[in-house]
């Protein structure tokens, strides 16, 4: 391990040689035995090298050489070249992060669908690409990136991440950023995935095999998806269909009906879990610029029918029979006693469900009991949107 002695009287020898420190750092001396504080290092499949400075009156102390290695090596762990990182704040070339929120701020789209890709920003794109600059995420990265969501389940999120990502090259690039190819160019919605929503419904034994039989009902795909939605939300069928992109706050994941639309005229606010949040995610891709979650499949100013969910439970059911499979008759409604059900089953605490159900209590107990239980009721929706996923793998 080097020292301020050991670096004071190193002698050249007319020739570069090393001489090793800790932890990867060196001394390069040259032939006239100028010492330059270096590192090497591999980063996204590259040997690189990085050049900290020269040690000696007016350049860098050993202390402040091996701060600079314990920088690179943090940089270098989250998948960003040291030394690139090091021109760029020379040049002052910007990361994608820098990028990212400049085009989220500028860019001309509706409230609901700038908190929707803010959204998705926050929670995939960002804890992968923000420190690092444009020119290192290439379209291997962003491939690898939406394979991963796809893998969780959540395809339309993979491919709304991938525009996103898309829209954030096209806007650098517009405003001069030179030499980097977009990612997204080679990487096609097309080719990401098929979405296949996550099959759950009803009692367990039965839900792996209803919403098999619900991919086989003609019907558009975020019908299907709104019937999922209605178990983990636990809402009534009316209360989904007529829902409208206002009510949903993708930053808080709350979804809050207004007393307008509530059968007990209070405002409910339903508590997200991340498979909500995803499909939330989807049928804003399928709805397009439709103010409606559910907009009408030929007038997208108008909601859907609330009979269309009763059409796809029930085509499920009838598809499931034909083959034999024993499936009890079910609608909308079946939902919210399922789920009501399995948490009470699963020990859940009544009065959190009531809430989520959206049930006022009576008598004394409604008199002293004015609790929310907003944590509570927060993580046992998620909780329950786990346990679902449980049954159906």
């Amino acid at each position: 391990m080097l020292t301020d002695t050991i670096l004071k009287n190193i002698k050249p020898t007319g020739k570069v040689f090393k001489v090793a420190d800790r932890d990867g750092l060196y001394v390069r001396v040259s032939p006239k035995g100028a010492r330059t504080f270096a590192y090497n290092y591999r980063v996204n499949g590259r040997q690189e090298t990085i050049n900290f400075g020269q040690y000696g009156v007016g350049g860098l102390t050993l202390a402040e050489a091996r701060q600079k290695l314990d920088e690179a090596k943090r940089l270098r762990n989250t998948g960003v070249s040291p030394a690139r990182a090091a021109l760029a704040a020379v040049e002052g070339e910007r990361t994608f992060s820098s990028w990212a929120e400049e085009w989220m701020d500028k860019h001309r789209m509706a409230d609901s669908t700038r908190a929707m890709k803010r959204s998705i920003y926050e929670r995939d794109l960002k804890p992968k690409f923000h420190n690092k600059l444009m020119r290192e995420i290439d379209h291997h990265a962003l491939r690898r990136l939406t394979d991963e969501i796809v893998a969780r389940g959540a395809p339309a999120v993979a491919v709304q991440a991938r525009d996103i990502v898309m829209m954030i090259f096209r806007h650098a690039i517009e405003r001069g950023l030179e030499g980097v190819a977009n990612p997204a160019d080679k990487v096609k919605p097309s080719s990401i995935a098929v979405f296949v929503p996550r099959d759950r419904m009803l009692q367990p034994a039965h839900i792996k095999h209803l919403y098999t039989y619900m991919e086989r009902v003609g019907t558009g795909l975020q019908f299907r998806v709104a019937v999922k939605l209605l178990l983990l939300t636990m809402v009534r069928k009316s209360e989904l269909a007529l829902a409208t992109w206002d009510e949903v706050d993708f930053d808080a994941q709350t979804w809050t009906i207004p007393k307008e639309r509530m059968k007990m005229a209070r405002p409910h606010v339903v508590y997200l879990s991340r498979q909500a949040m995803d499909m939330m995610i989807a049928l804003k891709t399928f709805g397009g610029s439709s103010s409606y979650v559910l907009p009408n499949r030929y007038e997208s100013d108008k909601a859907m029918s609330a009979a269309t969910l009763n059409r796809v439970i029930t085509g499920a059911v009838l598809k499931a029979r034909e083959d034999g499979i024993d499936m009890p008759d079910c609608g909308p409604h079946d939902l919210r006693r399922t789920a009501s059900t399995l948490l009470h089953e699963a020990g859940y605490a009544s009065d959190w469900i009531e809430k989520c159900l959206a049930h006022e209590q009576k008598g004394v107990r409604a008199v002293y009991n004015k609790a929310e239980y907003s944590e509570q009721r927060r993580k046992m929706l998620q909780e329950w949107a786990d346990m679902v996923d449980g049954w159906v793998k």
